[in-house]
């Protein structure tokens, strides 16, 4: 078990899915992670669910604002970098070739919510912690383990990150000749950026794929199919740079379309 209590600026901190169906996202998640919920209101009067494993927060899921839900859009993991100044940050943006979003908002006393695009498109959000740090748990099962940024643009969004956070990078050169490139803070490895593969048109889009921690991917695979879920990438078809390596993966869509990957940890 690996226990968070806090995340460095420029660590993947945070990850929640916005979804067309909340109710159903929840049945299927506690399926293929054994997650528990509770549900809390949103400003609304509909609700979001907190992810449990354990005592531990790991993740939400949150219903769709109205652009997405008037859009039919399928569900969406979205992914979050620590910032020690959220409004700063928003602010730096102009200088560094990126798209602010949404933001930056204050979710009550949590924290403060920004979202942004590095060149080449990926939605990105960034969390400025209040009472609510992150994930408590990261890189075992059910919990945040990885997280990519799949780009037309790798080399452009690399700086931008470089420029935004201040990482530094570790390049792994691939066999079609381009290169898998890792974001680091502190000597570790926080998130990889990525060319969208020339072969996973219509399975993988540009921006950013979620990896959450199995036991077991073939185990997880099979959960997720009995839930309603839809098998993209095959464990024994995926292919990456470090995650890979540290073990199998598979990429799954849930039943209202949101895409993750499972990694076996």
């Amino acid at each position: 078990m690996t226990k968070r209590t806090g995340f460095s600026e420029g660590e993947v901190c945070w990850t929640d899915l916005q979804t067309g169906d909340v109710e159903a996202a929840k049945a299927f998640y506690a399926e293929v992670f054994g997650w528990r919920y509770e549900d809390l209101p949103t400003p609304d009067g509909r609700s979001y669910a907190q992810a449990f494993l354990g005592d531990d927060l790991v993740s939400v899921i949150a219903p769709q604002n109205p652009q997405q839900q008037a859009a039919g859009a399928p569900g969406q993991w979205n992914v979050y970098f620590a910032t020690d100044d959220a409004r700063d940050l928003a602010d730096s943006l102009t200088h560094s070739n990126g798209t602010l979003e949404f933001g930056p908002e204050a979710v009550g006393d949590t924290g403060v919510m920004v979202f942004f695009a590095p060149p080449g498109g990926g939605t990105t959000g960034s969390w400025e912690a209040g009472t609510h740090f992150g994930t408590a748990r990261t890189e075992e099962p059910g919990a945040l383990t990885w997280a990519e940024l799949l780009t037309p643009e790798p080399q452009a969004a690399v700086g931008f990150f470089q420029q935004l956070f201040r990482h530094e990078v570790t390049e792994y050169p691939q066999d079609d000749g381009g290169s898998y490139t890792t974001l680091m803070v502190d000597g570790a490895e926080v998130a990889g950026i990525a060319t969208v593969p020339s072969d996973a048109e219509g399975t993988l889009t540009p921006g950013w794929q979620v990896y959450f921690g199995v036991a077991s991917v073939a185990g997880a695979v099979a959960a997720a199919v009995a839930a309603g879920g839809v098998v993209l990438i095959e464990p024994d078809e995926a292919e990456g740079g470090e995650a890979e390596e540290a073990g199998t993966i598979a990429t799954l869509q849930d039943p209202q379309g949101g895409v993750f990957s499972v990694l076996e940890v």
